[in-house]
């Protein structure tokens, strides 16, 4: 199953007392003050681990809390620091504050951490109140109080590529035949039903990774189908490809090709602004030359590069491929 967003309350240890005591030994019938400080209370640290790949965890588990500190003890001796509570999450969570929906963190490196909920500090021991004119000091400070926050992760796929079009396009079958991953394939509308991810072998031993997501169909952006779940996988991708279904004869490639397009523009979250690439698919079917004609005219109008392709026979992959990398190597400089 796959999950991209989950809730969770996280909540750091608090610090430990500082301790009071006094110097008890034979011989020495007035020590002086020997409370050790109270230890640091530990933290809910988010780390970013490429082998997690979901949030489903955070189905089952959802209150994670840090060890407290320990409190000082005599002869100087300074409580334990609670142990920090590591939490793995898939590299691409976004962590946002739930009351206010501000962003904290967005971790997209390999091992990124985030401290997310910090544990309290230790208070301080009698021993640390001593002075010229204070002898015995009896003030300790108690542990400080840790941040404790309901939080929303939020899990955005890391790909270079990102497919998207009107279900049964044929993203899946484009997916499984550049790339090794294997999604569902089927003659039907919203065969695909979570995102997946694909890495293309290029020239030079060089790859890319492309996303494939879920169809959108009119009024995605506003809920509905599957696809608005899943356009933001695609939102930190370099380059869209927008698949086209030639063979379809619900409606024309160019009328499937405005409605996908207005619900790119109407998501918003810049999706509108990344460069596109328009590839007419499934032409080892018959299709309609003058239909097809007229979705390339308007593409090429508004300065984008169409491809013919067919994923059954391979027919124009190469060149569309090609296209990808071009634009990612543009935008590596």
């Amino acid at each position: 199953m796959f999950i991209d967003s989950a809730r969770i309350f996280v909540e750091g240890g608090r610090g430990g007392s500082g301790c009071v005591s006094f110097r008890r030994e034979k011989y020495v019938p007035r020590g002086g003050p020997d409370g050790g400080d109270g230890g640091r209370g530990g933290s809910v640290v988010l780390v970013a681990k490429p082998q997690v790949r979901t949030l489903l965890a955070f189905r089952y588990k959802r209150i994670f809390k840090a060890p407290k500190g320990q409190h000082g003890q005599g002869s100087l001796k300074t409580g334990k620091s609670g142990k920090h509570l590591v939490v793995n999450v898939p590299m691409g969570t976004v962590v946002y504050l739930e009351d206010t929906g501000e962003q904290l963190a967005d971790l997209t490196e390999t091992k990124e951490k985030f401290i997310v909920a910090r544990g309290g500090r230790g208070g301080r021991g009698n021993a640390r109140f001593k002075s010229s004119t204070h002898q015995a000091p009896r003030e300790f400070e108690p542990g400080g109080d840790s941040e404790a926050r309901w939080v929303r992760l939020e899990l955005k796929l890391l790909a270079d590529v990102g497919l998207v079009g009107l279900p049964n396009a044929g993203k899946s079958t484009f997916l499984s035949t550049v790339t090794n991953a294997r999604p569902k394939v089927a003659a039907y509308p919203f065969t695909t039903l979570r995102p997946y991810l694909g890495v293309v072998e290029w020239a030079h031993h060089q790859s890319f990774v492309v996303a494939d997501i879920p169809g959108l169909i009119e009024g995605a952006h506003m809920g509905q189908g599957l696809g608005d779940q899943f356009l933001k996988h695609v939102e930190r991708t370099s380059v869209l490809v927008h698949l086209v279904d030639l063979f379809d004869t619900s409606s024309t490639p160019l009328q499937r090709y405005k409605t996908v397009e207005r619900e790119i523009e109407a998501y918003g979250s810049g999706l509108a602004q990344k460069p596109v690439i328009v590839a007419g698919t499934k032409t080892d079917l018959p299709f309609d030359d003058a239909a097809e004609q007229e979705l390339k005219e308007y593409v090429r109008d508004k300065g984008l590069s169409y491809h013919r392709i067919s994923a059954a026979t391979n027919k124009g992959l190469k060149g569309l491929l090609g296209g990808c990398w071009d634009y990612l190597q543009e935008e590596s400089g």
